[in-house]
């Protein structure tokens, strides 16, 4: 199962044999929050079934930025960057994930030369795919503004 992840697609078997046996299988319900904007991060999450909202937050309320399902992978980057949590991550559904600890995931992605380049590779396509989305929102955005003011112009 864990050779469908995209981020872990060139371990070998061995590694991925580590990576079940030292990571943690969990269960979420409805609702449950995997993981706060904010907090540490402690570890990454591979879904394993279900579906997880990430969450954004702003002035006017809660949004949601993506929808992750199964052999995704999410909390990576703040493990990578040793950086507090950048959005909150909530079950859709009922969810079973891999937690896996920051120890292993670094080790498993920068213990090759060719797997961290796999990973950088990985991350900036996820990268480059978010700054499409973004700019196709402000597009909208300010197609909607524009629209907006002829209509208060009228």
């Amino acid at each position: 199962m864990l050779r469908k992840v995209p981020l872990f697609s060139g371990l070998s078997t061995s590694e991925l044999k580590l990576l079940a046996f030292t990571s943690q299988q969990l269960g979420f319900a409805p609702g449950e929050v995997l993981m706060r904007r904010g907090d540490p991060a402690d570890s990454a999450y591979v879904i394993l079934d279900g579906e997880v909202d990430v969450i954004g937050t702003t002035s006017a309320g809660e949004f949601v930025i993506a929808v992750l399902g199964r052999n995704s992978v999410t909390g990576e980057i703040g493990v990578l960057t040793d950086a507090p949590r950048t959005a909150t991550v909530r079950a859709k559904g009922p969810v079973k994930a891999l937690k896996v600890s920051p120890e292993v995931f670094l080790r498993l992605a920068s213990g090759k030369p060719d797997r961290a380049l796999h990973v950088m590779r990985e991350l900036a396509s996820r990268i480059a795919g978010d700054s499409r989305a973004l700019a196709a929102l402000n597009e909208e955005l300010q197609k909607a503004r524009a629209e907006g003011a002829k209509s208060a112009a009228r």
